[in-house]
C-alpha cells in the first residue's frame, strides 16, 4: 500500500514527504510544518490518533487519512470522476529538474533537514545503475523488508520498475524466513546487522544441537575457500572439505534464504572480511555499497564483474568521487541532491567552492578506483595522547559476536579507549542455554555473569588484536538495556546516534575513567 501510494502521488503530480513510523511527535510536527505539507496519510489506526493531535496545530494540513480505515478506497472514490486525460496531464507536468521528493535526514546531528531530490536524480541513477548491475537485475526478484521511508528503499522501488524486478514486501522481520521461502528472491537488500544475525542464529542453533564444532569448522572452511578463490588456486584437500560441508551446512543456509539468492546488497556499515568470505562460499555474493540520502542512495557499489571484498566498490556511471586533503569523501554527479529545503546556509556549507558535496565520511580510493570507508569525520576520536581513532574499526568486530547488539567506542580527549556495550536480547536466551546458564535471566541479571563478561572480553580482545595498544579498548561496561529507535539512540536504519548516546550516558562514561590506576 505504501509503495502504491508513493507512485500514485508522483503520477498525480504531487510530492511525497516520507516520515518514519518511529518519529517522535515533535519530529512529525516539524516535518509537516517545514515542508508545507497539505495532507497526511498514516499507516495504522494508532498512528492516525497520534497524527490527529499533531496536525491540530497545523492549518496547512487540510486532510488526514489512515490506511487502516480505508484510505486507498477513499482516494479512489474521490477521484472517480476525474478523467484519465487530466491525470495524464498532471503526470507530465514535472520536468527532470523538479522536486520528486523531500526526505528529512534522521536529525542525528540536530534538527532534521529536508533533502530535495529531483526526478532526474531517481531516473538517471536508475538507468545508469541498471546498465552497471544488469547481471543482478535481469529476471530478478527481491523481498523488501527495510523501511520504505528510507531513500534506498524508494530508489530500489524506482529501479525495479525500470528494470522489471519483481518485489515482495514483508515489514515484519520475524516473518522474513517464511517470506523468503515462499517468494524465493534472487537478491536481497540488508544492513550488515542482518547478515550477522543470520550467521549468529545458525551458530547458536547448531551449538544447542551439539553440532557447534561442525558449524564452526564449516565456517572456517568456507572462509578459506573464498580466500583461495581470490588467489585462483584451491588446494585439493580444501576442495574436498568444501564439498562435504556444502551438503551438511551450506545448502541448509541457502535454503533459509529461499534457495535462489545469488547476490545481496549491503550498506550503512562495513560488513567485515569474515562474513563477506563466508557468504560468498555459500553462493551468495554480498555487494557492499555506499551512499547517503543526499546522493539518492548509492554512489558506489561492488558489482558481479567489479568486486573487491573490504571495499564499497567503484563509482556508479555518472557519479564522481574524490578524497579531500583531510580524508573526507566528496561526491558529485547525477545523483547529488539539489539543496536543503529552505536552508541556504546549510546548503552552502554542504558543498565545496567547485560544487562537490562533502559527505562527512572519511575514506580512501585505491589504484583500481575502489572506495573504502573508515569512519565519520565527526566521529573520529582523538585521545589525550593525540592518537586518532576511527570507532568503526573497533566496533564492527565486537558487534559480530552473537551476544552483542550494539557497541559505542568512547575516549575523545581521554587517556585511553573504552566502550559501552549492549546485549542482544533475542540471542541472549539461546546463548545462556548453550553455555549452561539459566535462559530466563534478564539482561540486567545476565550482564553480571562471569561467563557473559568473559565472552564479551574475548570479543574485545579479538578486535584489539587488529590495532595498536594505544588504539585498543582498555575498559568496557555492559549496559542493562539496548539502544533502540524508541529510546532515541538509533536512526531508522539502525545506525547509532553517537552524540545522543555520549550525552545520555556521560555519567557512565565518566565512571569508566574514574579509576585508571590498574591501567597505568
Amino acid at each position: 500500500d505504501w509503495t502504491l501510494l508513493d507512485f500514485a502521488i508522483w503520477y498525480a503530480g504531487a510530492i511525497m514527504v516520507p516520515i518514519y513510523d518511529t518519529s517522535s511527535a515533535k519530529q512529525i510536527q516539524w516535518i509537516l510544518s517545514d515542508s508545507g505539507s497539505v495532507a497526511m496519510i498514516s499507516m495504522y489506526t494508532e498512528h492516525d490518533t497520534r497524527v490527529q493531535e499533531i496536525i491540530g496545530e497545523l492549518p496547512n494540513v487540510r486532510f488526514n487519512m489512515c490506511l487502516d480505515k480505508g484510505a486507498i478506497a477513499e482516494l479512489v472514490e474521490a477521484g472517480k470522476d476525474i478523467p484519465d486525460s487530466e491525470i495524464e496531464k498532471l503526470r507530465q507536468l514535472a520536468k527532470p529538474s523538479d522536486i520528486a521528493t523531500l526526505i528529512y535526514t534522521s536529525g542525528s546531528t540536530g534538527k532534521p533537514k529536508g533533502v530535495v531530490l529531483t526526478h532526474s536524480n531517481f531516473v538517471d541513477l536508475s538507468r545508469n545503475s541498471y546498465q552497471a548491475l544488469s547481471e543482478l537485475l535481469v529476471d530478478a526478484s527481491t523481498v523488501l523488508f527495510i523501511t520504505l521511508a528510507h531513500v534506498f528503499a524508494r530508489f530500489i522501488s524506482v529501479l525495479s520498475v525500470h528494470a522489471g524486478v519483481k518485489i515482495g514486501h514483508q515489514p515484519d522481520t520475524n516473518k522474513l524466513t517464511i517470506a523468503l521461502g515462499s517468494f524465493k528472491p534472487t537478491f536481497l537488500l540488508a544492513v550488515p546487522r542482518v547478515f550477522e544475525k543470520v550467521y549468529n542464529a545458525a551458530e547458536q542453533k547448531t551449538e544447542g544441537e551439539g553440532k557447534g564444532k561442525i558449524f564452526r569448522a564449516a565456517a572456517e572452511v568456507a572462509i578459506k575457500h573464498s580466500e583461495a578463490l581470490e588467489t585462483g588456486k584451491i588446494p585439493f584437500g580444501l576442495k574436498l572439505k568444501f564439498k562435504l560441508f556444502d551438503k551438511l551446512v551450506y545448502g541448509k543456509l541457502r535454503a533459509l534464504l529461499g534457495g535462489n539468492v545469488k547476490f545481496a546488497v549491503s550498506g550503512s556499515a562495513p560488513l567485515g572480511h569474515r562474513l563477506s568470505h563466508f557468504y560468498r562460499s555459500l553462493g551468495v555474493v554480498i555487494l557492499e555499497g555506499y551512499g547517503l540520502t543526499e546522493t539518492t542512495a548509492p554512489v558506489t557499489i561492488n558489482r558481479p564483474d567489479l568486486y573487491k571484498i573490504g571495499t564499497v566498490g567503484p563509482a556508479l556511471p555518472g557519479c564522481g568521487m574524490r578524497i579531500a586533503a583531510d580524508g573526507e569523501v566528496e561526491t558529485s554527479g547525477i545523483n547529488t541532491f539539489r539543496e536543503y529545503w529552505k536552508n541556504p546556509e546549510g546548503t552552502a556549507a554542504a558543498f565545496t567552492e567547485d560544487g562537490w558535496f562533502k559527505t562527512g565520511d572519511i575514506g580512501s580510493i585505491d589504484s583500481d578506483g575502489y572506495l573504502s570507508i573508515t569512519g565519520r569525520k565527526k566521529e573520529i576520536i582523538i585521545t589525550a595522547g593525540g592518537k586518532n581513532i576511527a570507532p568503526a574499526q573497533l566496533e564492527d568486530p565486537v558487534r559480530a559476536h552473537p551476544l552483542v547488539s550494539q557497541i559505542v567506542v568512547v575516549g575523545d580527549r581521554k587517556p585511553f579507549v573504552a566502550a559501552l556495550i549492549t546485549l542482544d536480547q533475542e540471542m541472549l536466551p539461546t546463548w545462556l542455554k548453550n553455555n549452561g546458564e539459566d535462559e530466563s535471566l534478564s539482561v540486567t541479571e545476565a550482564r553480571e555473569l562471569p561467563k557473559v563478561k568473559e565472552a564479551i572480553q574475548e570479543a574485545v580482545d579479538r578486535a584489539n588484536a587488529e590495532v595498536s595498544r594505544a588504539e585498543s579498548i582498555r575498559k568496557f561496561v555492559i549496559l542493562d538495556h539496548d539502544f533502540t529507535e524508541l529510546s532515541g539512540h538509533l536512526t531508522p536504519k539502525l545506525s547509532i546516534k553517537r552524540h545522543v548516546i555520549l550525552e545520555d550516558f556521560k555519567d557512565t562514561i565518566e565512571g569508566l575513567y574514574a579509576d585508571t590506576k590498574q591501567l597505568n
